[in-house]
C-alpha cells in the first residue's frame, strides 16, 4: 500500500489488480522480489522432485502462451522466511499487461509477506 512508503509514478500500475498496463509499446524492465514465510511443514520433511517454487512475471496471465519471466527455487526444510526474485525484459503493446504469479508446487502453503515489490520501467521503444 502507498501508505507503507511505496513508490508510485505514472499511471501504468494498478494496485487493487497487481498489474502493470504499458502505456506505450516498448521494451521494459521487470523486477519481481517476494518475501515468502513458509507457514507449515509435513510432519517427516523429505526432499522430493515437486518441492519447487517458480515466480513468473507473464504477458496477459498467458504463462504458458506468451513471452515471460521465470525463476526457479527449490525449497530446504523447515519454517521460516525467505526471498525469491525475478528480472528481465519484456516486449509489450500499448494496453498489454504484465503481472506477477506464483506456482507452489512445494508441500507447504506460503504467504507473500509486506516488503515485496514489483517494478516495471520502459528502457526503449
Amino acid at each position: 500500500p502507498e501508505s507503507k512508503g511505496m513508490f508510485h509514478r505514472g499511471s501504468g500500475l494498478n494496485l487493487t489488480s497487481g498489474q502493470y498496463t504499458a502505456p506505450i509499446a516498448g521494451y521494459y524492465t521487470f523486477t519481481a522480489t517476494l518475501h515468502l514465510v513458509r507457514r507449515e511443514q509435513r510432519k517427516k520433511w523429505q526432499p522430493r522432485r515437486g518441492n519447487r517454487l517458480r515466480v513468473l512475471i507473464c504477458v496477459q496471465s498467458r504463462c504458458q502462451h506468451n513471452s515471460n519471466l521465470e525463476t526457479v527455487s527449490w525449497l530446504e526444510s523447515g519454517v521460516g522466511l525467505f526471498t525469491i526474485s525475478v528480472t528481465g525484459v519484456l516486449y509489450l503493446q500499448a494496453g498489454q499487461y504484465a503481472s506477477v504469479f506464483v506456482d507452489n508446487a512445494a508441500d507447504s502453503p506460503l504467504t507473500v509477506q509486506s516488503g515485496s515489490d514489483f517494478s516495471a520501467i520502459l528502457i526503449g521503444v
